[in-house]
């Protein structure tokens, strides 16, 4: 129960920790000054909002995510949310496509090489569908996890004034709200595709809180930590590397690879919710489909990294959020 617990936890962990926040642009954006409130509302509204989403894929025995947002939200607002997730996940697994290209380019490879790299992979990982990503977030997220954990730290242990919290001013506690509502995309898609795979209802518990402690407690020293270098985030395109300036490059190097692993395991999470989402339409193997859908998306990324980034983002953001708006509490009283 334990190791499969544990097992979905990372799967979990590492759909939320995508290149946005590993980089610390998320973190920055949605937080910064007086949030230390507001993160940990977040880990507590993310551990509620995963556990009831889990319970109830389980409860309904579903395969993909439609079934459980007909139950939280009614067949009408439903409809909507499957369009927007959908478009969600192919639009971000695009992009992340693309920035597994651009971040290749660190170390002067092309950017087609990278692209075609990611491709090659996320084909080559759904030969064994769920347990091949499962398999793969297990090594993939804990290094990244760690790593992440371990310079953060060492960096606030050397900074003047060591590591400190303010619990003064805490007037961007409504961020948690939605922070924690516009990745429930995401997160929807993967816990449904997962509840038929639960044993036990101790692995619900191990999934849910210990990913909601994990992402809360990461992101409070992460935003702490780009609260000392907030001077600095103006001349970073990545909010990391200001934590990293003073650090020796081959730091910098191994960050970015661990950059790109996340990446990779956020476009598979995707691509996860695509599959699940589709496979009663088709019949064919996971590997195939997701060779469909990569090539399908690889004229996507001919627009570069930063441009998808800036355009498709910013549009998903006012989409989400205006849906977020009328759903964002039903998932706390299913009905």
């Amino acid at each position: 129960m334990i190791g499969r617990g544990i097992k979905w936890m990372l799967l979990l962990t590492g759909t939320m920790i995508g290149a946005g926040y590993a980089s610390g642009r998320e973190i920055w954006q949605f937080f910064g000054a007086d949030s230390v409130v507001a993160i940990l509302l977040f880990s507590g509204l993310f551990m509620i909002c995963s556990y009831v989403i889990l319970k109830l894929s389980i409860s309904l025995k579903a395969e993909n995510y439609v079934v459980v947002l007909e139950a939280l939200l009614g067949k009408r607002l439903a409809k909507a949310y499957d369009k927007l997730i959908i478009l969600y996940l192919f639009l971000t697994t695009g992009i992340m496509i693309s920035g597994g290209g651009a971040t290749l380019q660190t170390f002067e490879l092309p950017y087609w090489f990278g692209i075609g790299l990611m491709c090659i992979l996320l084909v080559v990982l759904f030969i064994w569908d769920l347990d091949g990503l499962t398999s793969v977030n297990n090594f993939l997220t804990p290094m990244l996890i760690i790593c992440l954990v371990v310079i953060l730290i060492i960096f606030q242990w050397t900074s003047e004034g060591g590591f400190s919290l303010e619990w003064g001013a805490q007037s961007n506690w409504p961020s948690a709200l939605t922070f924690t509502a516009l990745n429930l995309l995401p997160v929807v898609a993967v816990l449904s595709a997962i509840g038929t795979k639960i044993e036990h209802k101790g692995e619900v518990w191990i999934a849910t809180i210990g990913s909601g402690l994990i992402l809360g407690g990461v992101s409070l020293i992460y935003n702490q930590s780009l609260l000392r270098v907030a001077d600095d985030l103006l001349l970073y395109e990545i909010p990391l590397f200001s934590i990293l300036s003073s650090y020796p490059s081959i730091l910098i190097f191994a960050m970015t690879i661990l950059l790109w692993t996340a990446i990779f395991t956020t476009a598979a999470a995707n691509i996860l919710g695509l599959l699940s989402r589709f496979k009663n339409l088709f019949t064919a193997p996971g590997w195939l489909l997701t060779f469909v859908i990569v090539t399908a998306l690889i004229p996507m990324t001919t627009f570069g990294f930063s441009t998808l980034v800036g355009f498709f983002v910013s549009s998903l953001w006012d989409a989400e959020f205006i849906l977020v708006r009328l759903g964002f509490a039903l998932p706390l009283s299913p009905r």
